[in-house]
């Protein structure tokens, strides 16, 4: 049970299984307290690559390492460096001129193992709006998320066709994170209906959201913010009478260019509470309404709390 504190729980833990250690205990991404744990994907590689000196074998599936790699990061919300062993974005990637040559004419020059081995895969082509159900399916399968049942591989694929009317090509970094977006979502007792903002130089940000609640009703909220995020926050504690205070935001680019899909991440108090929330979109300000009403759902469901049916009392938006 090594901890990384000098950056040696790998290596310790091998020079145990090596020394005689038929168990060893690791967390995958190396996550844990203070530095972190043994990373189990660096152990399961380095006894599967080097069979010959260790002498041992694993039951772990390693198709399957990047994939639950990628699900532990969005649930957690601990990114994994890029430049990590194994599942960092960059431990495939080749910029040196030499280094690339040398792939292209054996890549064993450089990669003692390859992509596919840990479910990294190789490059395909881009799927779009006009790609078909069976087509989606496939890829979804190919990139390991088989075990979806119908309603989930329908949301998803709805989901496909919503992103396929804003981008013109979509990667397969995007169907994951929609994937992982259906997994982590908590069954909504506040589901966001619409928004508007309304915000530019020397104006106070608005934001006017209207959530559906679980009676089916619709609640309607308009409030002015420091900024259209924060306006935006204020107008779902309003309307859901369950106030949070934001401890963290973040966003993200999923992928490249001007249409990228952003992941926005967030960490809300309620109370001594803490949730997360997690939502990939193309539009950054809707995904982080979704975000925040994700944390908002899930501390909704765990505590149980009434929801009142409908306000005795009207709202009334406030304008400038």
């Amino acid at each position: 049970h090594c901890h990384n504190d000098l950056g040696l729980a790998v290596a310790n833990s091998l020079a145990a299984i090596k020394a005689g250690a038929a168990q060893v205990e690791c967390t995958l991404n190396g996550i844990g307290e203070r530095a972190g744990n043994a990373a189990l994907e660096e152990i399961v590689m380095a006894l599967n690559t080097r069979k010959d000196f260790y002498n041992y074998t694993t039951g772990i599936v390693t198709q399957e390492i990047m994939t639950t790699s990628r699900l532990v990061s969005s649930l957690t919300g601990l990114r994994v460096q890029r430049n990590k062993a194994i599942v960092g974005e960059n431990a495939f990637a080749h910029s040196s001129g030499v280094h690339q040559d040398g792939i292209i004419k054996e890549r064993t020059t450089y990669e003692i193992m390859r992509p596919e081995d840990i479910g990294r895969g190789k490059t395909r082509l881009p799927l779009g709006k006009l790609s078909g159900r069976n087509a989606f399916m496939q890829r979804i399968k190919e990139l390991g998320y088989g075990h979806l049942d119908k309603n989930e591989l329908e949301e998803a694929f709805n989901e496909f066709k919503v992103l396929g009317d804003r981008k013109k090509n979509i990667h397969d970094e995007d169907i994951e994170a929609l994937v992982i977006n259906i997994l982590e979502e908590s069954p909504p007792v506040f589901r966001l209906e619409s928004m508007r903002i309304d915000c530019g130089p020397g104006t106070t940000p608005l934001a006017e959201v209207r959530l559906r609640m679980r009676d089916d009703h619709i609640e309607e909220y308009a409030t002015m913010g420091d900024g259209p995020i924060d306006a935006l926050f204020k107008a779902i504690d309003l309307i859901t009478d369950i106030p949070g205070r934001l401890l963290d935001y973040q966003v993200r680019a999923i992928t490249s260019g001007k249409d990228a899909m952003g992941e926005v991440s967030v960490e809300v108090d309620f109370n001594g509470e803490v949730q997360r929330g997690r939502v990939v979109s193309c539009d950054i300000i809707e995904a982080s309404a979704r975000a925040y009403l994700n944390a908002v759902n899930k501390i909704a469901q765990k505590t149980a709390r009434q929801i009142p049916e409908k306000k005795e009392k009207t709202k009334q938006k406030e304008r400038v």
